[in-house]
């Protein structure tokens, strides 16, 4: 179920880049990514929860993996931030 609930969020995505980009509306670049971030964190979620260990453990190494990245991310985008004038 959680599978389907992420395909769809993805297709759905899609169809709104696509619906915004046929309407001439403004799509900056902070909208493509929030939306990536939310389908990866579903992607992520049905993943974890599809492996077969306990269920505490799977939203507990869930939770951390995401951490992790957020993590990551802002590391990778203060370190660009810094080197461009």
């Amino acid at each position: 179920m959680l599978a389907f609930v992420a395909v769809l969020s993805t297709l759905a995505f899609i169809g709104w880049v696509i619906y915004r980009a046929l309407k001439g509306m403004l799509l900056r670049a902070h909208h493509i990514t929030y939306g990536l971030a939310i389908i990866s964190g579903i992607y992520t979620v049905a993943f974890f929860l599809s492996m077969d260990i306990p269920q505490l453990i799977k939203i507990v190494i869930s939770i951390v993996f995401g951490i992790a990245l957020i993590f990551l991310a802002a590391y990778i985008q203060r370190r660009r931030q810094q080197g461009s004038p």
